[in-house]
């Protein structure tokens, strides 16, 4: 077993709340912009000072709209500067906020509203609302709904007119650190979701260490400042959110990631959070627009040189003079314009919920952008370990942070203890006792540590694959560098119990027609026109050939069939943070998977089944 123990910096407070966090933050800067929002193509200020008043304001609204202490308040919206708004005024409230993705179905709303007794719900538009209401007959304990859209956050507040400061003040202050903050429902990747109960403590001892830990990336000599796309319902992003109240970060909002360029050209954000889809989607487009110009070759020498200059740099050698001149030509040929994609402004970001792998990771740093990885569970409150600007290592999720302790078993699963881990299940004693071994949080993930503590996640134990011939395989090993292809959409390694290994594969729409015409193929093709493409099968072929390079050949993927339409949250396919529920494409796929053993040719497509 291997063991790392980092020492929380800041006290624990056992008597603080989230309210806390921002009184705090009022107190020390109160005029200073806390958040920007979308007005006409321009960015209108929030002051810290506005801001808590409008907490406030909502807040009364919500005890004169009968919301009493401990009540639970179910939130389905997009992310926007509205859903912080609501967080705090449930704190200040007293109540305790339940996020419902704004994707869910009825049955996932039904069950998540239901489970958890919620006795409210805010909705953000007429959609989110007829889907809530298809459940809403099944739902009793739900007395209230608010939609967004039709202006009632106004209403509520204008209508709290009458409730005192003085309650406001009592009701935030109800609350200690062992009270549950939150209740957030897995995303269900593997059977009913379950509730996560975060407390209060969980959110400010994370908050306050986490925000030393990350000093360099949380203040900024012209204001550090980030712009959230990824949804705000899912810890990774809300956690953020909080840190940036705590921290005092410029925040903007921008849901739909089809604008995102165009909002990150005028918020220039100081530093990003989201996952590696997005960055592998910002290189691959970038890649593909060079070969649409004719510049194609001139990009895959640029990504080289700039990777191999971020190697160099990296282990400490003397950069050679042809690559620092190389390195200039392509800087300012290349390197800058995708910084001022980004804004311009962009020196780091922070990458989670899956491997983002060297070759990107060296690619960015180049562009003078310090991707750091982290890692960590709802059951964490988001934050486990993560890259630093001062302890940074490309291809590691970093040391644990402060107040943060993390084992490797023997059997190499990573347990966690600290101030982050939450308190239990809601309503749900086994699964509780089941997931805590001697106090430590079992994540299920495998894992292992260098000798400085840099932790790196190799798998989920649960899908390791073991073949017939008694070879273990982590399928991320080999499905995170075939994703990184600007073809592919996902991957689904297969194989345990079969002679050897295989793997599902879906087509990117998103940048197909490029590459098609790029390629020299017809643009307008469908995705099942181009899953037997022999042109795009070649190239999948070479994604798998690139990942089979670096694995032994027991581990090597032998066979793959190209699936003629996309695994999709819409499907049912992939979680709201866009994980694959593996579980269930292997059950649904079962037969096409059979077939790929049953003599079938290396490379075929099929349709999804049913």
């Amino acid at each position: 077993m291997k063991q790392f123990d980092q020492t929380a910096i800041v006290p624990a407070d056992p008597e603080a709340n989230v309210t806390d966090l921002l009184a705090a933050r009022v107190a020390a800067t109160p005029d200073t912009v806390l958040f920007s929002l979308p007005a006409n193509g321009q960015w209108a200020p929030v002051t810290t000072a506005e801001f808590h008043r409008r907490v406030v304001a909502l807040a009364k609204g919500l005890v004169a709209g009968g919301i009493k202490p401990g009540d639970k308040i179910g939130l389905m919206c997009k992310t926007r500067y509205e859903w912080t708004l609501i967080d705090f005024a449930a704190w200040y409230a007293g109540a305790v906020l339940v996020p419902v993705y704004e994707t869910s179905s009825p049955t996932q709303i039904q069950w998540i509203l239901g489970d958890s007794g919620a006795t409210a719900v805010i909705v953000e538009t007429a959609d989110h609302f007829s889907r809530f209401d298809e459940v809403h007959p099944d739902l009793p304990s739900i007395q209230t709904v608010w939609q967004i859209g039709l202006g009632d956050l106004d209403k509520l507040a204008a209508s709290g007119a009458g409730v005192t400061d003085a309650e406001i003040e009592r009701r935030r202050n109800l609350a200690v650190g062992d009270d549950m903050a939150t209740l957030i429902y897995t995303s269900g990747s593997t059977g009913r979701p379950k509730g996560c109960v975060l407390t209060h403590s969980n959110f400010v001892e994370t908050t306050r260490n986490a925000s030393v830990a990350l000093k360099e990336v949380l203040e900024d000599e012209h204001g550090a400042s980030t712009l959230l796309f990824i949804t705000t319902a899912h810890i990774f992003a809300r956690f953020i959110s909080v840190l940036c109240v705590h921290a005092g970060v410029r925040v903007g909002h921008q849901p739909d990631t089809r604008q995102l360029l165009p909002a990150l050209g005028t918020f220039k954000p100081t530093f990003l959070l989201a996952v590696p889809r997005v960055f592998e989607k910002v290189y691959n487009s970038a890649e593909q627009k060079a070969e649409a110009a004719g510049r194609g070759k001139i990009f895959e020498a640029a990504a080289q040189i700039a990777v191999d200059h971020s190697i160099a740099v990296d282990q400490g050698k003397p950069v050679p003079l042809m690559m620092k001149v190389k390195f200039a030509i392509f800087d300012r040929l290349v390197y800058s314009k995708l910084r001022a994609a980004m804004g311009g402004n962009v020196k780091y970001a922070v990458s989670g919920s899956a491997p983002l792998g060297a070759h990107l990771g060296h690619f960015y740093h180049s562009l003078g952008i310090k991707i750091l990885e982290g890692y960590g569970l709802t059951e964490t409150t988001a934050p486990t370990s993560v890259g630093l600007a001062t302890k940074f290592k490309i291809g590691t999720v970093g040391p644990p942070l402060p107040g943060v302790s993390v084992r490797i078993m023997d059997d190499g699963e990573i347990e966690v203890k600290g101030v982050n881990v939450f308190k239990e299940y809601w309503k749900n004693p086994d699964a509780t006792a089941a997931t805590f071994h001697d106090g430590w949080l079992r994540t299920g993930d495998i894992g292992d540590f260098d000798s400085e503590g840099f932790l790196t996640i190799t798998g989920r134990k649960k899908e390791i694959i073991v073949t017939a011939g008694g070879k273990n395989v982590a399928p991320a090993a080999l499905e995170d560098p075939i994703r990184s292809n600007p073809l592919v959409g996902q991957v689904i390694v297969v194989g345990d119990r079969k002679p050897f290994i295989a793997a599902l594969i879906t087509l990117d729409p998103d940048m197909l027609a490029v590459w098609l015409n790029n390629n020299g193929e017809d643009a307008g093709m469908s995705l099942a026109e181009a899953a037997v493409n022999p042109t795009v099968v070649a190239e999948v072929q070479r994604a798998v050939d690139h990942a089979n390079d670096h694995v032994s050949r027991a581990e090597s993927i032998r066979k793959f069939i190209v699936l003629t339409t996309e695994l999709t949250e819409d499907n049912g396919y992939l979680t709201p943070k866009m994980s694959i529920k593996r579980d269930l494409i292997l059950k649904d796929f079962a037969d096409v998977i059979e077939g790929m053993y049953a003599g079938a040719p290396i490379t075929e497509s099929n349709p999804l089944p049913g």
